[in-house]
């Protein structure tokens, strides 16, 4: 298997760093980009033979803005509160969708797409949770904004009462976070087996 296209990888840090802030921001943008690709899939599966070939990249920018743009609104009506903290996160899926498809990522065994989304929801995932466990001391705050549930005043569950480093839930701090999980997986590879 070759390697996955810087476009396509470097498109994926922007959420990765920006949506991450939190746990349940992170959670919510990746059900939201499960969902958006996979229909996306779906359908361009069902296009792609009945277009010219010319017409595949016009045809994949409609229905990615059309449908990324209906998951904006459906999640506005849902919880408006975690459509404003995922902000702008949410209309990168649009532009993902479109560059998967002229990698050819729709095209690959279905668990070669397993495996990038998993691994990309678990990075979503992982890095939202400890980004809100250093920087505000919490976990599961604002929860309610994905079961839809107006209660304001539940603050998940409060691990210190002090808060924690606020860098660490800023763009910069997920870079640097990021930077050192980096460094730490690689010094794991190259760290010599003792057997």
């Amino acid at each position: 298997m070759s390697k996955p296209p810087l476009l396509q990888n470097s498109l994926m840090l922007a959420p990765l760093i920006g949506a991450t802030g939190s746990l349940v921001t992170a959670l919510g943008l990746w059900l939201m980009f499960i969902v958006v690709i996979s229909v996306f899939g779906l359908g361009m599966n069902a296009l792609r033979s009945r277009l010219f070939p010319g017409a595949h990249l016009l045809a994949s920018v409609l229905l990615a803005a059309t449908l990324t743009s209906c998951a904006e609104l459906g999640l506005q009506v849902w919880s408006l509160q975690w459509h404003q903290q995922a902000g702008i996160y949410t209309a990168l899926i649009a532009l993902q969708c479109v560059v998967l498809e002229q990698a050819g990522f729709f095209q690959r065994a279905w668990r070669d797409r397993l495996r990038l989304c998993g691994l990309f929801g678990a990075l979503m995932v992982g890095l939202g949770l400890l980004r809100e466990l250093m920087g505000n001391g919490t976990l599961g705050s604002h929860l309610p904004w994905l079961l839809a549930a107006t209660q304001a005043d539940w603050q998940g569950w409060v691990l210190t009462t002090d808060g924690g480093l606020r860098l660490a839930t800023l763009a910069p701090g997920g870079f640097i976070l990021l930077g050192l999980l980096v460094a730490a997986w690689q010094a794991r590879q190259r760290a010599p087996s003792t057997h």
